[in-house]
């Protein structure tokens, strides 16, 4: 396993068709590709769940967004609706923060700049909302087509901004939700 062949299966090998396009499996609940990922990826996502796969990020961002995928977007695909879908979220945040910092994710393309970002909005703390506003805010203003990217983070930052928590993770997690809670989890919307 490779991070070019975690980058060719996410966004497109170069020169195919569907390369560099965002993708409706990205963002819908699919088991056919929740499987896929899991039969292709269960040993890398494993390996980097036990803090493994660091070497990629030695081959530049681009490695780096490698690991960021496996830790932050396959897991949640892999173990949907478990504790371990937000197991890599803390690692995934830790590799992040290092490329951002570093400047080194304006080196990507804006696609894939985005999903360096991702680990910022998926996590449960004020601070790092604020970061993927930001970041999603530059990315959309230099960009075209990200627009609806930077919604969604607006929305997650209300979403911690209320409850310092997202809800809809309470049941995954064993959390007990407040009445203020399960209230806002009947409105259509409110699940990510």
């Amino acid at each position: 396993m490779t991070p070019q062949d975690v980058l060719d299966f996410w966004f497109g090998a170069p020169g195919s068709p569907e390369a560099g396009k965002p993708r409706r499996e990205w963002f819908v609940k699919k088991d056919e590709f929740d499987a896929v990922i899991r039969d292709r990826f269960g040993a890398a996502i494993e390996q980097a769940l036990a803090g493994g796969l660091r070497e990629w990020d030695a081959q530049g961002p681009q490695g780096t967004l490698a690991r960021i995928l496996v830790l932050d977007q396959f897991t949640r695909n892999a173990h949907r609706n478990t504790p371990l879908s937000f197991a890599g979220d803390a690692l995934a945040l830790a590799a992040a923060k290092s490329l951002v910092d570093s400047g080194a994710d304006r080196e990507l393309p804006p696609l894939q700049r985005a999903f360096a970002y991702m680990p910022f909005e998926h996590a449960e703390d004020a601070y790092m909302q604020e970061r993927a506003v930001e970041l999603f805010g530059v990315l959309a203003a230099e960009h075209p087509g990200f627009d609806e990217m930077l919604d969604y983070a607006h929305r997650h930052r209300g979403v911690i901004a209320r409850f310092g928590r997202f809800p809809h993770r309470n049941e995954i997690l064993g959390r007990a939700s407040t009445p203020e809670e399960v209230e806002f989890l009947r409105q259509p919307g409110s699940r990510f």
